[in-house]
């Protein structure tokens, strides 16, 4: 993983210290909270509904165990001993004291994290695919990419005031784990027919209020352009994006109005004045990139028949078919923490789980473990041999519930119980359908099935391309939820459909069986929700809804 040099260590103490003397001038009162919003948010730090909110960068989802351990340390210390992992590989501290903040920031900064332009109209955390490096469909390792583009955009002058907030996101394998087509800009790494890396750029995706699938702009990008590329995509949209109206200041509305070729021919145009300028990256600079992310130690008696083990442990079994993911390298496996055991909100973890995990990445995996974008942690590299021990204490510390990939494995923003622009709330909602579905001999049988759940329209539950997709809604001061159908964050990216009119909290897990009743009776052999969903349309899902009892 990327280690700091002499300048990232002096930037960010620098950082802190300039943060700090703001914080002591606002709080006495030397600073008006109009003049503070904008310092607090480039410093990642939000005021919510009962107490501030700091959102700690993780760049491309990768954190060392020595980083973990001082994550758990910070949430004892300075807040309510628990963190919440985001969709943008994130990591959130709901209740820390605003007079703290400068001692966490300078606390972070003593492990290589910070917390800067994790939030206002900058661009934010880069995110990446959590199978990054290991994957076997893999094309090209993105995160030495996702690093170059950290590097080169944080503090940059010219894109610290956008009209809106900013998200990149970067792929490198033939499977879109990565979200790319809702992201201001998606990268896909390809290779063309000459051999020659390069990317696919995606401009205009986005969900909020106004959710659009991205749009594609150049087919091939030479890897050494990906900066002047960014950079003329990034003028133009600060040229021309909105600022007199922030819900239509992104760059997907700048998209939708000019037209995506009309965009292209824009951005080709700007590119020309910088296509060979200053950031073109050199091979020398891509490699210097590379060389943060070599393989680690493999060892070649790392492979091991599990049969009986899995015969004698049903649950173990189960654990292995859902948490577990094949490698690029034979004799290892990628093994999924989930974080979504019943009556827990989904992406919280404690400062002990914390530490627990440090300790299980220190053993198994290299000392490295990587936040996922549906808000659970990933040991990268753990050999087949020490699958069933990883399994044990996985069991002990609360993360070997079998269900990733299935309906409980679902996404869920903070909600109403602590974001101050929520509609309603969504862990409740979350644990009573994590309740009500908990037979994993059931959900197996449902097969693969994404559930996401925003409590507003700004969809950090990313609800419109969940297969069911749920949004908590406001009416006349009390709590409805909206459920949607059909969509999709992968290759096939595909927004929700609006089933009708919203329901009630204690509606919610109801209305959640009978779309799944619809699924199991009209599904053909070995087709899963979201294929059947395309194939029978909405209707039948809404006829047996919203019929009327006789």
């Amino acid at each position: 993983m990327y280690v700091y040099d002499s300048y990232d260590h002096h930037i960010v103490r620098e950082r802190v210290a300039q943060f700090r003397r703001q914080t002591e001038r606002y709080l006495a009162g030397d600073l008006t909270d109009e003049e503070f919003l904008p310092l607090r948010l480039q410093n990642g730090l939000y005021i919510q509904r009962v107490a501030p909110m700091l959102r700690i960068a993780v760049p491309y989802g990768l954190l060392s165990s020595r980083q973990l351990r001082k994550l758990a340390h910070i949430t004892r210390e300075y807040d309510k001993g628990y963190a919440h992992f985001t969709t943008r590989q994130n990591l959130q501290l709901n209740w820390p004291q605003l007079e703290d903040v400068p001692d966490i920031l300078a606390e972070l900064a003593e492990v290589e994290m910070h917390a800067i332009q994790t939030s206002g109209n900058c661009i934010r955390n880069v995110t990446s695919d959590q199978f990054a490096g290991v994957a076997p469909d893999e094309i090209t390792d993105p995160r030495p990419y996702c690093e170059i583009i950290r590097q080169w955009s944080t503090f940059h002058p010219e894109f610290a005031f956008l009209p809106r907030k900013f998200k990149i996101a970067v792929c490198g394998s033939a499977q879109d784990r990565a979200a790319i087509l809702v992201h201001d800009i998606g990268l896909q790494l390809v290779v063309n027919d000459a051999g020659e890396t390069g990317f696919r750029v995606y401009v205009g995706g986005g969900l909020g209020r106004t959710p659009v699938i991205g749009s594609l702009i150049r087919e091939f990008l030479p890897e050494q352009h990906l900066l002047t590329y960014l950079e003329a995509i990034l003028r133009t949209y600060n040229l021309l994006g909105r600022r007199d109206n922030k819900f239509k200041a992104r760059i997907k509305i700048l998209v939708k109005a000019t037209g995506p070729e009309e965009f292209a021919k824009k951005v080709e145009a700007e590119w020309a004045h910088v296509r060979d300028g200053e950031t073109t990256l050199t091979q020398t600079e891509i490699e210097r990139a590379k060389s943060f992310f070599t393989l680690p130690q493999y060892q070649a008696d790392a492979a091991a028949d599990l049969t009986a083990l899995k015969a004698e442990h049903k649950a173990f079994a189960r654990w292995i078919e859902r948490n577990v993911k094949d490698h690029k390298r034979p004799g290892y496996k990628a093994v999924i923490l989930s974080l979504k055991p019943t009556g827990v909100a989904p992406g919280d973890v404690t400062d002990t789980q914390l530490e627990a995990i440090a300790d299980i990445a220190d053993q198994y995996s290299f000392g490295e473990v990587r936040a996922t974008h549906e808000q659970n942690v990933v040991l990268a590299d753990v050999r087949e041999a020490d699958l069933f021990e990883v399994w044990q204490k996985a069991k002990t510390h609360g993360f070997a519930t079998p269900n990733i990939g299935t309906l409980t494995d679902m996404i869920c923003c903070p909600g109403g119980d602590f974001c101050s622009l929520a509609n309603a709330k969504s862990i409740p909602i979350a644990e009573a359908i994590q309740r009500r579905f908990e037979d994993m001999d059931y959900l197996y049988d449902l097969g693969d099935l994404t559930l996401n759940i925003s409590g507003c329209m700004n969809a950090c539950g990313h609800h419109h391309v969940g297969h069911i997709g749920i949004l908590g809604v406001d009416k006349k001061g009390e709590e409805f939820y909206q459920v949607q159908l059909g969509g999709s964050a992968s290759n096939d990216a595909s927004l929700g459909t609006v089933l009708g009119p919203s329901f009630g909290r204690d509606d919610v897990p109801d209305v959640i069986q009978k779309i799944l009743d619809v699924y199991v009776e009209r599904r053909l052999q070995e087709e899963l929700f979201l294929d059947t969903y395309r194939r029978i349309g909405v209707q039948p899902f809404k006829e047996r809804i919203y019929a009327k009892a006789s």
